[in-house]
C-alpha cells in the first residue's frame, strides 16, 4: 500500500505506476520469450535463464511419437 493510492499495490495500478514494476515485468516478458536480457549482473535473472535453457533442451529431446 502506499500514500498516494493507499487501497491499491503498485501491480494493481499497473506497470505504468511505478518503474520498477514495469522492469520487472520487461525483465519475465523477455525470458519467456527467450529474448536476451540486459541484466547480465543480476543473479537472479541468469538463474532464471539457465533454468528455462535446461527446460528447451529437455523439451527437445523428449520424443513426441508414441513407441510402438
Amino acid at each position: 500500500m502506499t500514500t498516494v493510492h493507499p487501497g491499491c499495490s503498485p501491480r494493481e495500478r499497473g506497470p505504468e505506476a511505478d518503474p520498477d514494476v514495469r522492469r520487472t515485468d520487461e525483465i519475465i516478458d523477455a525470458l519467456a520469450r527467450r529474448r536476451p536480457v540486459g541484466e547480465d549482473a543480476d543473479a537472479v535473472v541468469r538463474l532464471l535463464r539457465a533454468l528455462a535453457a535446461d527446460v528447451d533442451q529437455r523439451l527437445s529431446s523428449v520424443s513426441i511419437t508414441p513407441s510402438t
